[in-house]
């Protein structure tokens, strides 16, 4: 990345009080950005015209979204939490991308990182619903990234795990003995730091990478290593 690359860039970041939201309004303020950080709910085409209106020309969009994983047995998932996992994942991940990504191709240019899972990468047992609509945002991003590209638009997503954060991996969790044992599916042998994450969102949204497109690019420690 270039020195001061992101100095007066529009950087907005969605749901920015939960998941990856805290590190990458901290990461990108400390690169220069000029960063709108949004933490109420889009959850209806109102909500998103208000952060529209609030953001304005915006460079750069984070798609961070985060959400109680509602884990179940496949027989037992219950309307309520599959269409809560819907309404909290899915659905504003589509609205907010499609609302800027029309702004970004009417000036033929614009990043869009959307933070995702590498959860629908693997089984995991007893969640099927959760991985379901990870999945389902990871696809979004390489059919929509693909079209997006052909109008100078770039988006990608981090499709991670393992991660520190304290929606999915907080630290009374990361201490206990059963999580340590766990850990042991991982090649890296560990939770990366959410920086590594933040450092990662950077690139994606940097000048430098030109060449990158539609991607939900697998960040878990070797857990999943495809797409």
């Amino acid at each position: 990345m270039k020195q001061g690359e992101f100095e007066n860039k529009r950087v907005v970041v969605t749901d920015s009080d939960n998941y990856m939201g805290p590190v990458a309004v901290e990461h990108f303020r400390s690169l220069g950005a000029n960063v709108l950080a949004w933490p109420a709910a889009l959850d209806s085409n109102e909500a998103v015209e208000e952060l529209m209106a609030e953001a304005g020309q915006t460079d750069i969009l984070i798609a961070n979204f985060g959400t109680e994983p509602r884990p179940n047995k496949v027989e037992n998932i219950t309307d309520e939490d599959w269409f809560s996992l819907c309404d909290g994942l899915l659905h504003p991940f589509m609205r907010v991308v499609r609302a800027f990504a029309g702004q970004m191709k009417l000036r033929g240019q614009g990043k869009i990182v959307g933070m995702t899972s590498a959860s629908p990468l693997r089984a995991i047992y007893g969640a099927s619903a959760y991985s379901a609509m990870r999945g389902a945002q990871n696809a979004f991003v390489r059919a929509a990234g693909s079209e997006l590209a052909r109008a100078g638009v770039q988006f990608n997503a981090i499709a991670q795990n393992y991660v520190e954060n304290d929606a999915y991996y907080p630290l009374e969790r990361r201490e206990s003995e059963k999580f340590k044992e766990e850990l042991k599916q991982v090649p890296a042998g560990r939770c990366a730091p959410a920086q590594e994450t933040a450092n990662l969102m950077a690139f994606l949204a940097s000048e430098g990478n030109t060449h990158i497109v539609g991607q939900a690019v697998p960040f878990a420690g070797g857990w999943a290593t495809n797409t």
